[in-house]
């Protein structure tokens, strides 16, 4: 891999980090590039072996190699590069082998200032790793996030396999240029498999974004962005181990909440530089962490925000229809992308810095209390002088791109609710984390109020009366879809933490993400006893208009979207916080409209 490795690391005096506890030196390591593939011609087929394997990496120079696990030895994958329409047929051959390389811990922070919970230091704190995780096999099911492909090539959660096996997986391709990844996605595995270093990016080209000269090979950079923890030697220092270390929510009986790191990486590489020349770059950012979001800005040598510097014109899946300048922070959300031009030929000489923001705090400064005890993700060094650059910002980027409206959605199409409540047990259970499935019905058949049932009152103050239908995984599935269908999808969120809703197969629209009032909620309950009640819209970020796969909702929020589910097969849908993945996923299907006239009454087709 281009830059990988020992072969990344450059002489530099660098920085230290804000808190010496977290020992390494910032911006000594050239960004390391992952290499770029292509299938291979058979016939009228294209092909692709991936292999999973392990692989021994340093994440920064100061460390010790990592053991980590792999598509192809490095962390992230290579990027493969598709046009589109080619049907690539994929050989994800599982060459993996144990013991599983990350040590996984739940810690305590009673009695600890808040600000300092110990998920901001590496190390165990003198815990023991967790048994059953250690003992992890090595079972693997690889997806390709954001592909319109048929359901046996999804790469569904319990089709794994493990080591000496192959997944088989087909991809028509048949859609606009677009940033897409892949990664792991067993059956209660990703929130460690992905961190074990399982991840990959996956570009679709078309003719339309040809046609726009965009930068390309050297001045096309993927930045894959995650933050991650390490164990420490008995010595006191970064053994290079890595360390899913998260806090227990409640200790009795134990409820861990997700993963934040204390340390950003671009690309596998902790704190990275970039030599960037005076010119225009295309960078593609991937939101790879467990949970983090990211709220990323530009500061210029003097700590001070480059107010514009970040021009986005494709978000998940796809060209915006014009570029979309970002005056504040870029907001993504875990499994959120944004493709990036930045012009750099006004800044020769300077060193900015890619940073993590958060609201109310200075641009820059850590934020310790909220999981940012380093804000600095990687450093950017402009060359001096002249590139000869021709490129010029086009005031459109995608000309068959539409926004969408209500009114642009066919006449007949589907509604679905799915409510995340603050507690999705019923009275009388600890509270756990869950994701319910709603049907809409006539308030008159269900007593009011009551467990499991809640009321919506929307900004025309009319009020819905939603009644669960389910919950886990494991129970019947009530979304059932006739192929070519276009349907409304409402994710209603209660609790106050993030959740990035991710839909696999289909590319939406987010429509809106209206703010409401959860005082109607009823903890003791399980349910409402006065509708919640719409507030007021809530900003939808320029790349949050485009064509999409997740759509973050946060706080008290309605996000409704919208879009066409033109494959067939079983599919899920699930937040994308990976701690929250087991809890938080529920299958659909999409059938042939022929053999849905078939399907048992009450199979949920709306």
């Amino acid at each position: 891999m281009a830059g990988q490795g020992s072969a990344a690391m450059a002489a530099g005096a660098g920085e230290p980090p804000r808190d010496p506890a977290l020992q390494l030196t910032k911006f000594v390591d050239r960004l390391p590039i992952p290499p770029l593939i292509k299938p291979q011609r058979r016939g009228s087929l294209w092909e692709l072996t991936i292999r999973l394997r392990v692989a021994q990496r340093r994440m920064h120079s100061e460390l010790p190699p990592t053991r980590l696990w792999t598509y192809e030895g490095g962390f992230p994958g290579p990027t493969i590069e598709v046009e589109r329409g080619q049907r690539v047929r994929v050989t994800w051959a599982n060459q993996l082998a144990t013991p599983f390389p990350v040590s996984a811990v739940q810690v305590s922070d009673e009695g600890l200032p808040a600000t300092k919970p110990p998920s901001n230091y590496p190390g165990r704190d003198g815990v023991e790793p967790i048994a059953d995780v250690a003992a992890l096999p090595a079972w693997a099911a690889v997806h390709l996030h954001g592909s319109r492909t048929g359901g046996g090539n999804d790469g569904w959660a319990e089709n794994a396999v493990h080591p000496g096996d192959a997944q088989l997986s087909e991809y028509p391709n048949d859609q606009p240029a677009a940033t897409l990844w892949y990664h792991d996605h067993a059956m209660h595995l990703t929130r460690f498999t992905v961190f074990s270093g399982l991840a990959g990016m996956y570009y679709i080209r078309d003719k339309e974004e040809a046609a726009l000269g965009l930068p390309r090979g050297a001045h096309e950079i993927p930045l894959v962005l995650c933050d991650r923890n390490f164990d420490l030697g008995q010595d006191g220092k970064l053994d290079g181990r890595l360390l899913h270390k998260v806090i227990l929510e409640r200790e009795e009986p134990p409820s861990p909440g997700f993963f934040l790191g204390p340390y950003n990486l671009v690309n596998g590489m902790v704190w990275p530089y970039l030599d960037v020349e005076p010119r225009w770059y295309r960078f593609r950012v991937l939101n790879a962490s467990n949970a983090r979001t990211y709220r990323l800005m530009v500061l210029d040598q003097d700590g001070k925000p480059l107010s514009g510097a970040l021009k986005v014109i494709g978000s998940d899946n796809g060209l915006l229809g014009a570029p979309a300048p970002v005056t504040g922070a870029l907001t993504l959300a875990p499994a959120e992308r944004a493709d990036v031009l930045v012009d750099f030929s006004a800044l020769g000489g300077r060193t900015l810095k890619l940073v993590d923001t958060y609201p109310g705090i200075t641009p820059g400064e850590p934020n310790p209390r909220n999981g940012i005890p380093e804000p600095d993700i990687m450093q950017v060094r402009v060359s001096d002088g002249r590139s000869g650059d021709r490129f010029t910002l086009p005031a459109a980027i995608s000309p068959s791109f539409k926004r969408l409206t209500h009114d642009d959605v066919p006449a007949g199409h589907g509604h679905r609710w799915i409510v995340v409540p603050p507690s999705a047990t019923f009275s009388g259970q600890p509270n756990e984390l869950g994701m319910w499935e709603m049907a809409e019905v006539d308030p008159s058949t269900v007593t009011i109020p009551s467990a499991g049932v809640v009321q919506v009152q929307g900004p025309d103050g009319k009020v819905k009366t939603l009644k669960r239908v389910a919950g886990e995984y494991a129970d019947h599935s009530d979304f059932v879809i006739a192929r070519g269908s276009w349907e409304m999808w409402n994710f209603l969120v209660l609790t106050r933490q993030p959740h990035p809703m991710h839909v696999h197969m289909v590319r939406f629209q987010a429509l809106n993400r209206d703010v409401y009032d959860r005082s109607g909620w009823n903890e003791e309950l399980r349910g409402t006893t006065t509708p919640i009640k719409f507030l007021r819209e809530g900003p939808l970020e320029g790349h949050e208009q485009g064509w999409k796969d997740v759509v973050r909702v946060q706080g008290v929020e309605l996000a409704t979207v919208v879009g066409q589910f033109d494959q067939v097969g079983r599919y899920v849908y699930h937040c994308h916080i990976l701690e929250h993945e087991m809890h938080m996923m529920r299958p659909f299907v999409v059938m042939p409209p022929e053999v849905l006239k078939l399907h048992p009454p009450g199979g949920g087709h709306h």
